[in-house]
């Protein structure tokens, strides 16, 4: 990977060098732009070059002016958000040209997109189904920020696990940290190197930066690599020399609205944007964002089932072994039976080597005849001379119980007890902080050949949702990026930065508070000391199994008090690999400084076949440098690296007007898995003027990700070791010769109603998953105001990537384990989805539904599909129903579903929810005013089992040159 960074750098420098030494002669293109009905002039205009990166925008006056090597003739483009563009060839003079520009409202199928085939093309005609937001649709968004807005197009899923972290899916397999859905920023993965998904947009484009994004439903890996088998995201911002100036947006607003944990919280977002060029040569910007909120709360305290992976009956009153979803350190559990044995064996080998092994108290005992009454054992003590006096208070108080419950099995039940836990509103930080900073410098070497070096950073403080809840504080990412770009190549390299900062892990924090308070080793000796005094009293179950808890739970620290927050205070801030317990010395906070590089390169040689062929050759490496300091992965003492390399290629040819057929393909190689081809077919055929059917085979895979390839990480309340599911780590915990049990033989064997069966790990670990997909769809435009888009897909899923929980039994104490394993057989899904646009006079309305459905599924595969088989979005807006006044009103609606996740699994209600803003544009100061909110209805409702519920956001915005 060194010698590839130095060979790119080098290439850049080098162009960079040569393009210097042209010189040529520059022409001044200068001229007016004004508004075609108000003759007012237009500031903040583009005017460039068809093209080409020459350009400028109009002042506060409506003029421009640039210089540019090109010789007349050429052609002009002059657009502007909400107006149409002109197109306007200069022949002659190339000063003092005038323009005008009108209102355009809402065109239907003229997008231009390019990363559906990495080449400008017009939706319309785009060979696979593609969604894009402009930058028109972006300022109009309802949803009080345009990356929250993504889930109401055609076909988008999405977690919300935070106010800040959202995850983003399309056809099947939503997740919260999805790894399947593949997002890129101005040509940036903005994954987190160590979770391997992207984290929502707590570092991307601000608002006012960003110019479009674009979306590719399902699998695109062979033209972007490795991941985005179920969808990629593409975000593109503005180039300074498009949009110079200063912008400014203020935001203020309210949520927690009706909220049973909270009175009604505040929220205020900045925005701002500066960008300059200076002679179509050398162009800055810059621009920032901070938001300030409380965060959702996590308060599903159902009753949850691990064993089976699903909601059960019951409260912690009610249930001994309640273990709340949102409740944390309720997953440390011992079954009653187990700690009384225990606590009998221990307490008798104490007794033996007090007396030199001269009273065995269980042989004494054992004497008498089974079901023999306890008076009767009490009486024994109190009157045996072979008993010493000195002995007697120790048998009575401290052995006999224990004794008496194992000799009694009846008496004591075969069930589990759970350590009463704390609630995630008590150990999790909900102070929602983002500051988002980005900046770039642009070079313009020629007029076709651009030299970019832009950094994107990002820092907050957020909730995400894994095997576990971890609250995310001074989380932070930086992307840096060098890139060299033409019309017909570029050259990019970038790395992005991870730092979780003061992050933690929300259960282990519960947990070992816990600890820190009573340690386990007593509390649970101490609860069923108690209950069977308490049975011995006459008590009934319930009421022994409550004082159980109280007298085990008496010295339990409550929630906010001085002791509870030191101790909390101590977790958060030690190293989860400095936890020693026997020390006293616990940590819930994780370290993780994982690093990702990237180099990528694409030239297009279209121009060079005179474009009777599109022909593009290009080529990746990559490098995760893994650094968590055994707090997440394995690397405490060592280091661990994983290489990437890939090639692509794409050839396409039109037939007329009629066809175009496009070939594509790629290939991939990671360190520790075989070489993988991924091919893409595809077919444009135009039926009709602005009409045209699609149909696509397409091929995807993702390799596991750096945590299902190396984490080694104790989760739940240390209830559970997740590991990584390459050889390596089968070998290091002995898994394939001292085999587990599968999790639900050992639950029924514990509860004594079956037997342990074995589980076999495949020796060759796990692998990465593929797919294979076939889509047909037609997209047409009716005149210039009906626009369709309809859509079918079957994919076929193989050697899914799934998890599993084994007991492993280590000398008597059994060990649990979460590996990630190929699923056996195949995974076949299938939908469709249609979309409506109408244009009626200046109203917008909208629709679309999708359709998504699973397959049979292989057997002992855990359904994780995570998506709605219905859901809809209604929209209607109008930019200006009088004069400077217009709005824009979504509904959306999703069916039920069931939901399963590493964390929890459970049904998600059906629910809808109605997103509506209205604006007020004043022209005079280039500034709009903004009222709306989310969810306005304020009907609360989670997207996620075990994720917080979303009420209403309310919001006013002012913004200024937005």
């Amino acid at each position: 990977m060194n010698k590839t960074s130095t060979k790119t750098f080098f290439v850049l420098f080098v162009m960079l060098l040569v393009s210097l030494t042209t010189f040529a002669q520059s022409t001044i293109v200068s001229g007016t732009v004004t508004d075609k009905q108000t003759n007012e002039p237009m500031p903040g205009v583009s005017v460039t070059i068809k093209g080409k990166n020459v350009g400028a925008s109009t002042d506060a006056n409506g003029k421009f002016s640039f210089s540019t090597t090109e010789k007349p003739p050429f052609i002009l483009s002059v657009s502007y958000i909400g107006y149409k563009s002109i197109e306007q060839s200069v022949s002659g003079n190339a000063g003092n040209l005038s323009f005008q520009l009108e209102e355009s409202g809402v065109v239907l199928g003229q997008e231009v997109v390019i990363s559906a085939s990495r080449t400008p093309e017009r939706i319309l005609e785009s060979p696979v189904t593609i969604e894009r937001m402009g930058a028109a649709q972006i300022k109009e968004v309802a949803a009080p920020s345009f990356y929250d807005a993504i889930q109401n197009i055609k076909g988008v899923e999405m977690s919300t696990q935070s106010l800040t972290f959202r995850s983003y899916n399309t056809r099947g397999f939503n997740a919260n940290g999805n790894t399947r859905f593949n997002q890129l920023i101005d040509g940036m993965d903005n994954q987190a190197p160590g979770l391997n998904f992207s984290v929502g947009n707590i570092v991307g484009i601000t608002e006012l930066d960003v110019d479009n994004l674009e979306l590719l439903p399902g699998a695109s890996s062979a033209l972007y690599g490795a991941g985005g088998i179920s969808g990629t995201l593409l975000m593109t911002s503005k180039d300074p020399f498009k949009y110079p100036g200063a912008s400014f947006q203020f935001k203020t607003g309210i949520n927690h609205v009706n909220d049973d944990n909270s009175k009604v919280q505040p929220f205020n977002q900045v925005d701002a944007r500066l960008a300059k060029s200076w002679n179509n040569k050398f162009g800055v910007k810059f621009a920032f964002s901070f938001l300030q909120a409380k965060d959702w709360y996590g308060t599903n305290y159902s009753n949850y089932d691990r064993a089976n992976n699903a909601p059960k009956a019951g409260t912690r009153q009610s249930d001994p072994n309640y273990d709340g979803v949102n409740v944390y350190g309720d997953e440390v559990s011992q079954n009653m039976r187990n700690v009384n044995g225990a606590v009998e064996a221990q307490t008798r080998a104490a007794i033996l080597a007090a007396t030199g092994g001269l009273f065995n108290p269980q042989t004494t005992f054992n004497a008498l005849p089974a079901g023999t009454p306890y008076p009767t054992y009490v009486n024994l003590i109190n009157t045996n001379p072979a008993i010493p006096a000195a002995l007697r208070p120790t048998l009575l108080n401290q052995y006999l119980p224990f004794y008496y419950a194992s000799r009694n099995p009846a008496f004591l039940p075969n069930q589990n007890v759970s350590r009463t836990g704390y609630n995630e509103m008590d150990l999790v930080d909900y102070n929602t902080k983002s500051l988002k900073l980005s900046g770039g410098l642009y070079y313009n070497i020629t007029p076709t050949v651009q030299l970019i070096a832009q950094a994107n950073w990002g820092t907050g403080t957020s909730v995400y949702t894994g095997s576990d809840r971890y609250s995310l504080r001074n989380f932070n990412i930086g992307l840096y990026k060098l890139e060299l770009k033409g019309e017909d190549f570029y050259l990019r390299a970038y790395t992005t930065q991870e730092r979780s900062g003061d992050s933690y892990i929300s259960s282990i924090l519960g947990s070992y508070i816990n600890e820190k308070t009573t340690a386990s080793t007593s509390w649970f000796p101490t609860y069923i000391g108690t209950y069977i005094g308490a049975k011995l009293g006459g008590q009934t179950d319930d009421q022994a199994h409550a004082l159980s808890r109280a007298n085990a739970d008496k010295d339990r620290v409550a929630p906010g008090s001085t002791t509870f927050n030191n101790y909390a205070w101590q977790i958060k801030n030690t190293y989860i690999s400095q936890t020693d317990m026997a020390k006293g010395i616990y940590g819930a906070k994780f370290n993780d400084k994982t690093n990702l590089y990237h180099y990528e390169g694409m030239y297009n040689f279209s121009r060079l076949f005179d474009n009777v062929v599109e022909f593009q050759l290009g080529a990746s490496a990559r490098r995760f440098d893994l650094n968590s300091g055994g707090t997440i992965f394995d690397d405490l003492n060592k280091t661990i690296d994983i290489n990437e390399y890939g090639a692509f290629g794409t050839v396409g040819k039109k037939f007329g007007d009629i066809f175009k057929l496009t070939f594509a393909g790629r290939y991939d190689k990671s360190t520790n898995f075989e070489g993988r081809f991924t091919p893409r077919v595809t077919g444009v055929l135009t039926v009709a003027k602005n009409q045209n059917i699609r149909a696509s085979y397409q091929t995807g895979y993702r390799n596991p990700t750096t945590q299902n390839q190396y984490i080694d990480l104790s989760v739940g309340g240390g209830s559970q070791r997740l590991i990584g599911g390459l050889p390596e780590f089968l070998n290091k915990y002995s898994l394939l010769t001292n085999k587990p049990y599968t999790e639900k033989s050992y639950r029924n064997a514990s509860a004594g109603t079956g037997t342990l069966e074995q589980y076999t790990f495949d020796p060759r670990g796990v692998r990465p998953e593929s797919v294979t997909s076939y889509e047909l769809g037609y997209k047409g435009l009716i005149g210039s105001n009906f626009m369709i888009d309809l859509y079918g897909y079957m994919s076929t899923f193989k050697d899914f990537i799934t998890g599993i929980n084994v007991y492993q039994n280590n000398s008597g104490s059994f060990v649990k384990f979460g590996v990630p394993v190929n699923a056996d057989g195949k995974v076949k899904t299938y939908g469709g989805a249609l979309g409506l646009d109408y244009l009626a006079g200046k109203y917008n309305i909208s629709g679309n539904v999708s359709y998504n459905k699973i397959g049979d599924l292989p057997a002992d595969y855990v359904n994780d599909f995570n998506t709605p088989t219905i859901r809809y979005n209604l929209g209607l807006g109008n930019r200006e129903v009088f004069k400077n006044f217009g709005f824009n009103v979504n509904y959306r609606w999703q069916d039920k579903f069931n939901w399963m996740s590493s964390f929890a699994g459970g049904e998600v209600p059906a629910f809808g929810t109605v997103d509506a803003q209205v604006n007020l544009k004043v022209p005079s100061v280039n500034s709009i005013i903004k009222v709306g909110g989310s969810n306005i209805l304020n009907k609360y409702y989670f997207t996620s089992y075990g994720n917080p519920e979303v009420g209403a956001m309310y919001y006013v915005s002012l913004a200024f040159n937005p």
